[in-house]
This record gives structure tokens, sequence and C-alpha cells, in this order.
């Protein structure tokens, strides 16, 4: 536990994590663990310092991390690279992310890497191609494990299982609870020791979720306001790809800064894109839900859900990249009046409290406050003059209309007249 203790302090934590200190033991051991966490909570360092532990040097590849991302991928391997240093251990890590090149992803395999951490599908590719060597595999470790155990992948996670030996200790981890992973036995033939602490957890900071409501026409207007503040930092959540161009096109010509983080870039443009934002070159980084899972920006002030999610899971997971390690975000959700009780009936399970606000000089406030401060700020003798001058309006208008209507009538009479002299 002290080198648990150790290397959290020095990542950034002040203290391990309520996660970190219960799977701790049971993950040195050897046992199979179900790890429930919010996100942001430390989830990767959970299994990592304990597991590199265990892991031997030159003994081939141990350790396994299967994740649903690139950016995870990329993300977990920094995490272990940055344990390793801190333990001064020289076991070598190598990342197989789907959109590398795989050729030199063999390369790289050539030197037994006793640690490999990739995507499902770029996994099984290069264990079917006899590539990469399970035969001494220790333990697999499903980072995001609701995304990965899905219809479209669990049965390339299976399969990937079927190339290791028979005997693996398991680890599970993820944010959102879901049926799936209270089967994991049936799936997996094994028991699994269930820790779930995302009651308990405190780690998250300070986090408001604010509804500014606009037609769907509107939202791209709401965004460029966004873009066009100084020191803004957004993540902006776009559910289809096609939509992402259509916005990004809009975003050029109005000359605002921006990245892309999708699936179908290369890796290196996604590194670069993500490194890019963190850095704060770019004002709004714009990406879909798929490209973002496990997404890690600790500093990130703002999440932007352009499209709302339709299930929660998706909507904890978006708000879960602001707020990380103690520090306050905001999300801001865009849509019409029917969107918004839509979405509060959605996050209602979870507890979420969604505020109506408005968009004032740049500042996101709440509406029902902004309407009670002007209203305390206006004394009763400007509201008198405002009702005195309405009441002149109509008076006016009143005087005025009978007028018209007389004017209008000699004008019928009159033409009538000419019709019937020209008739007669």
């Amino acid at each position: 536990m002290e080198e648990l203790v150790a290397v959290t302090t020095q990542l950034g934590f002040s203290e391990p994590t309520l996660i970190q200190k219960k799977v701790y033991q049971f993950l040195k051991a050897g046992k199979n663990v179900l790890g429930l966490a919010p996100t942001g909570s430390g989830k990767t360092l959970a299994y990592v310092l304990p597991l590199l532990q265990i892991t031997q040097n030159k003994a081939g590849t141990q350790l396994l991390v299967v994740t649903p991302s690139q950016e995870l991928t990329a993300q977990v391997t920094q995490v272990i690279r940055e344990c390793l240093q801190q333990l001064k251990l020289t076991l070598i890590v190598t990342p197989l992310g789907g959109g590398a090149n795989v050729k030199r992803q063999q390369e790289k395999l050539k030197k037994h890497p006793e640690i490999v951490v990739g995507t499902p599908g770029r996994l099984l590719e290069l264990a079917k191609n006899k590539k990469l060597k399970l035969h001494q595999l220790r333990t697999v470790v499903f980072d995001e494990a609701d995304a990965l155990l899905t219809e479209q992948t669990m049965n390339d996670c299976r399969e990937l299982l079927g190339h290791a030996p028979s005997q693996l200790q398991l680890a599970f981890f993820s944010a959102t609870d879901g049926s799936v992973l209270h089967e994991l036995p049936h799936w997996f033939g094994q028991a699994v020791e269930r820790f779930d602490v995302r009651q308990e957890d405190q780690t998250q900071g300070k986090v408001t979720h604010w509804f500014l409501i606009s037609p769907t026409r509107k939202r791209y207007d709401l965004l460029r306001k966004f873009g066009r503040q100084t020191q803004f930092q957004g993540l902006v959540f776009i559910n289809q790809l096609a939509e992402i161009q259509e916005v990004a096109e809009r975003l050029r010509h109005d000359q605002i800064d921006f990245a892309i983080l999708d699936s179908q870039q290369r890796q290196t443009q996604r590194q670069q894109a993500v490194k890019q934002f963190a850095a704060g070159k770019y004002p709004l980084l714009i990406t879909t839900e798929v490209a973002a899972r496990g997404l890690d920006l600790p500093q990130l002030p703002t999440v932007i859900n352009y499209d709302l999610p339709t299930t929660l899971t998706a909507y904890i997971h978006r708000v879960g990249r602001t707020g990380r390690m103690g520090q306050s975000g905001q999300v801001i959700n865009l849509g019409n009046e029917r969107s918004f009780r839509s979405l509060k009936q959605l996050v209602k399970p979870a507890g979420y409290n969604i505020k109506e606000a408005i968009l004032s000089y740049g500042e996101v406030v709440e509406r029902k406050n902004f309407e009670q401060e002007n209203t305390e700020k206006r004394s009763p003798a400007q509201s008198l003059s405002k009702h005195t001058k309405r009441f002149k309006q109509k008076v006016v208008s009143e005087k005025k209309s009978p007028k018209k209507h007389s004017k209008k009538r000699l004008r019928n009479q009159k033409n009538k007249g000419l019709h019937t002299k020209k008739t007669s």
C-alpha cells in the first residue's frame, strides 16, 4: 500500500482514491475484480499500479489492457509509462490502437513487451496472425467495460481470450453499471469480486448543468458565441459525423479556431488534436461520443451537448469529461423546450439538476435569477413610467383607428358612386 500512496501522490492525487484503495490488494493477489467508480476517480491507476508489481521482466506478454478507443489506448499507455518510471521498473509497454500503422506495430511486438494496451479489433487481428503472442498472458483488464461488452465487441473480446491460457486473472472497470456486468460469470466462466464506490466517491468537483433553450437551427449561433469568447474551452458533442463536417465548415467561414476528434482520423491526427486542445490552442474540440469515450482532460472547464445524448449512460460519460480530480466545471445542453423536458426526465434517476439558463454578455446564468435581479433593479417609478407609456400608446392607437376606418369608408363609397354612374 505504500507504493500506492507514493505513486498516486506523484501523479496528482492528494491521497489514493476510494476505488484505488478497494481493489489494490485483490488485484495484487491475482483475484478477479469488477470496479465501478465515477469518471475522473483514478480507475486507470487503480488497476495499473498493483498489476505492474506482479508483472515479471522479460517473461513475455503478461498484462493485456483492452480499451474501446484509440484515445483511451494512448492515455492508459501514458499512465503505465509514468508508473513504470515512478516504480523504477524496466518493463516494456506497447500500444496497439486500431488507427495506427499495423506493420509498425508488428515490428514493436518483436521486442516482446510485457504489457500490451489496445482496441479489441486490432488486438484480435494481430493475435489471429500470430504476431501478438498471448500464451504467457496472466491478466486481462477491460477498461470502460460497459462499452466493450456490447453486441458489437463482446464476441471479439471473448475470442481474444481464446488465444490466451484458460486460467487468467480478469479485471473489469467502468463508470456506469449495466446488465452485462451482472452476468460476467456467465460470459467468462469465472466468479468476479464486485466493488461499487460510485455513491461514496467524492473525487468529482462541483459541476453545474445548464440548458440553453434554442430552436435547432439557432444552436450554431450559440456555439459561435462561445467560440469567440476569450479563454473559453469546450468539448462539443455532436452525434453524427456528417453534422460535424457541416458545423466545421461554418466555423471555418466564421474564422473560429477548433479541432476535430472522430473515428475516421489517423491515430496521429487524433492525438495531435487532443494535445493541442489540452494546451489551449483551440477553444473548441468537436467530437462524437464514441471518439471521446474515456478521454482524460483534467482541466476541462466546459462540456457542450450540441446534440443531446439519447441514454443516461451516454450523458454520464459525456459530462464526466469535466469536473475531474476535484476541479469545477459546467455542462451546457442545447435544444428546444420539448428536448429540455425530455432530458430532465432522462437524467432524473442519476440525480442531475439541470437549470434553464440564458447567455448574458457571454456568461451562462440561470434564467430565474437573471429575471429576478432585473425586476429588483427596476424602481417603482420606472415600472410606473413603463406602464404609463404603454397606456398612452394604446390610447393614441385607439384615437387614430376610427379616423382611418372613416377615410376608408368614404373612399369605398366614392368608388361605389363612380361605378354606379358608369353603369348607368
